[in-house]
């Protein structure tokens, strides 16, 4: 039955976009309150003849609305300008997580991508429904098609994309509370996980083992987590009482001099790309900057940066550009004051500049953002966040006006993270209802 209400799903989301089209947030907010219903719906075990009898009535009766729709329209979005509209039909394939196993489901289901030129991206043939929130994935690093998440369930998934079709690699089991971070390893052959059980787990991708459990002295939730990037070695950890601190993981100790504290409970870490340099966000709403000593591990405190006091700071992406359009190294954050962020770095101690803002849906969730990781070798400069009104949206941050380049529908609640392969070639991104979507740019 599952299948019959995902294809409902795909007729309304198919002509959503024609429905007030001056008005995108009630079409959103149609889409995802129809998404409810159905799988509520789907659970009272009507006669199967009937429902695939309301599907043909549902779409006959929106095609005498809307007039049919080939397989390919578009049309002229007011949110942005010129851009073309593809409605694509996808074969998604669903793995529902039941007990200790996972069942897989085939439907047919369209989703709505905007954009032009080298940003046009269509959802593929992969969605992974979790029974509970995915706060975090990403791929490998250098790779295209290996991708992690984590869940709220207390575990891990590491997922092969190709060849098709998708499967789940390895599941990593032992987190006795909410998976809140993870981290790859440069070599990929490593991955350091924090939880609200009070544990950071370092695993081996390779056969999903548990090799080392490293408790936080305090008792308290790890909600972050970063490698170091020049010394994988080393892993940098943020607690819920305020806590940073710097694990060496061969040993599964604290590094002495490798701790600071902050006003809040630690949300966020980033590291820069030579890795002198660490920033890390609260949830008071505070930026810290903290020079890191290559030799000993240890941390010096250097800034501080109130973003808004109060509103949480939910992610922190460092960039250093290599592009005429965006020379400067660079600070993406995301915050709760319906704003992407985007700061300039100013000096060696990682002083913060704002330099634009994007309007977004951000009051409440823990959202992400990234920086598109080939943007910056073609003409402008690219960054991606999740939103709280279901969308994927791409700005063009040395745009002054109309900075919006691109906005991806298909969630059916607020997107908490997205994630580039090397190449750019695949997207991925996740929300609050468990539900993953890997999108591939198409070249127009």
């Amino acid at each position: 039955m599952a299948a019959v209400w995902q294809q409902v799903l795909a007729v309304d989301a198919r002509y959503n976009a024609y429905r007030t089209p001056t008005f995108p947030q009630f079409r959103t907010q149609y889409i995802r309150r129809r998404s409810q219903l159905l799988r509520e719906n789907a659970k009272c075990g009507f006669e199967p003849g009937l429902r695939r009898q309301y599907l043909r009535l549902r779409s006959q009766l929106l095609a005498l609305r809307y007039g049919p729709l080939s397989e390919q329209s578009s049309f002229r979005a007011s949110s942005v300008r010129s851009s073309r509209t593809t409605l694509d039909r996808m074969e998604v394939r669903c793995i529902q997580k039941q007990g200790k196993g996972f069942e897989k489901l085939t439907t047919s289901e369209p989703f709505v991508s905007l954009g032009c030129g080298l940003l046009f991206y269509i959802p593929i043939l992969t969605l992974y429904y979790f029974i509970s929130s995915v706060p975090r994935l990403q791929f490998a690093n250098d790779d295209k098609h290996l991708l992690a998440c984590c869940s709220l369930d207390g575990t891990l998934s590491i997922m092969t994309l190709s060849p098709p079709p998708p499967t789940v690699k390895v599941t990593l089991k032992g987190h006795a509370g909410p998976v809140t971070d993870f981290a790859w390893s440069l070599s990929n052959d490593i991955i350091v996980s924090t939880s609200k059980d009070g544990t950071l787990r370092i695993w081996n991708t390779e056969d999903g083992r548990c090799i080392r459990e490293v408790a936080d002295p305090e008792g308290s939730e790890l909600l972050c987590c970063t490698f170091q990037p020049m010394n994988n070695n080393l892993t940098v950890v943020g607690n819920s009482k305020h806590h940073l601190q710097v694990v060496n993981i061969s040993t599964g100790k604290k590094v002495k001099g490798g701790s600071s504290k902050l006003t809040g409970r630690v949300l966020s870490l980033s590291f820069d790309a030579p890795g002198r340099i660490l920033w890390a966000g609260d949830d008071r709403g505070s930026i810290f900057s903290f020079l890191f000593d290559m030799a000993t591990g240890k941390l010096t405190k250097a800034k501080r940066l109130v973003v808004n006091e109060g509103s949480p700071i939910s992610s922190i992406s460092a960039r250093s550009w290599i592009s005429r359009e965006a020379r400067d190294p660079s600070l993406l954050v995301n915050t709760c004051v319906n704003k992407l962020l985007l700061y300039r770095v100013v000096d060696n101690e990682g002083t913060l500049q704002l330099k634009r803002s994007f309007p977004i849906q951000h009051g409440s969730q823990p959202l992400h953002s990234i920086f598109c990781p080939l943007m910056s070798f073609r003409q402008g400069a690219c960054v991606v966040t999740g939103s709280e009104d279901a969308c994927v949206y791409f700005f063009d941050v040395e745009r002054n006006t109309k900075a919006i380049v691109n906005k991806l529908q298909g969630h059916s609640g607020p997107v908490l993270d997205v994630s580039f392969n090397c190449d750019e070639s695949l997207l991925a991104s996740s929300d609050a209802t468990g539900m993953v979507i890997i999108w591939r740019r198409e070249q127009k």
